[in-house]
C-alpha cells in the first residue's frame, strides 16, 4: 500500500476558524471506522472553488480530532466549518482510495452499489444536489440512517446541504496513522464529531454535491 510521505506541519490546536462566502463541491466522502478505534472521514473534491483537492478528518480512540489539509486555504475553509483538535498541513495523495500523506496511510476497498445508492440513482442529478431537495430528504435520513444529516448549521452560524447522488460499501480497509496500525475495517461507531452530521455507520464511500452558505 502507499507509504506515508515525510512532511507535516501543525499549524493550530483549537478554535482555527475564518470567516467565507457561499461555496460549492462536488466529489466524495469515504466513511469508514477501525478496530483500533480510530474513525476517517477522507473527501475527494473533484471540483470545488480552490480546485482539486482531498482532505482528511480523523478522530482518534481517545476522541481527539485532527484535521489533515494540503494547503492553508483549504485548512481555514475546512476547519472555520468544522471543529478540530489540531490542523495539520501536508501533501495528501489519493490514487484509486489509496492515500498517503506524513501523518496517514490508508487503502480501502470497494464494493458494489448499495440498496441506498440504487434509489439515489433514480433521482434526477440536478435535483438530487439541490438544497431544496436536501431539505426534504433530512427527516428521513435522520431516521434510516443514525446521525446522518443532509442540511444543518455548520461553523460559525453557516449552513450546509449534503446532496447524496450515489453511495458504494467499502468491504475492507487497511493503513496507519501516526506510525500506529489501524486494524481491520469497522463499523463508524461512535460517530466522529466534526460536525452537526456524520457518515453512515456502515463503511461506504458517497458521491456527493455540499453546498456551503454562509
Amino acid at each position: 500500500m502507499m507509504r506515508s510521505e515525510p512532511r507535516s506541519r501543525v499549524v493550530q490546536r483549537r478554535g482555527y476558524r475564518v470567516g467565507m462566502s457561499r461555496r460549492r463541491f462536488r466529489g466524495a466522502i469515504a466513511g469508514v471506522g477501525t478496530t483500533s478505534g480510530v474513525r476517517v472521514v477522507v473527501g475527494r473534491w473533484d471540483q470545488s472553488p480552490y480546485g482539486a483537492f482531498v482532505d482528511v478528518m480523523v478522530e482518534t480512540a481517545s476522541g481527539h480530532r485532527v484535521l489533515l489539509a494540503p494547503t492553508d486555504e483549504v485548512a481555514e475553509f475546512v476547519a472555520s466549518t468544522y471543529t478540530f483538535d489540531e490542523v495539520r498541513i501536508e501533501p495528501i495523495a489519493l490514487n484509486d482510495w489509496t492515500l498517503g500523506s506524513a501523518s496517514l496511510a490508508l487503502e480501502l476497498t470497494l464494493g458494489g452499489r448499495t440498496a441506498l445508492g440504487r434509489l439515489l440513482r433514480l433521482v434526477p442529478g440536478r435535483l438530487a444536489e439541490s438544497p431544496a431537495w436536501c431539505t426534504v430528504t433530512d427527516p428521513v435520513a435522520r431516521v434510516a440512517l443514525r446521525g446522518v444529516r443532509t442540511r444543518g448549521t455548520a461553523g460559525n452560524g453557516r449552513r450546509e446541504w449534503y446532496g447524496a447522488t450515489d453511495v458504494r460499501e467499502v468491504v475492507a480497509m487497511a493503513g496507519a496513522f501516526d506510525g500506529a496500525d489501524l486494524g481491520s475495517l469497522a463499523p463508524v461507531d461512535p460517530a466522529p464529531r466534526f460536525g452537526f452530521s456524520s457518515t453512515p455507520k456502515r463503511p461506504s464511500v458517497t458521491a456527493v454535491v455540499t453546498t456551503v452558505s454562509a
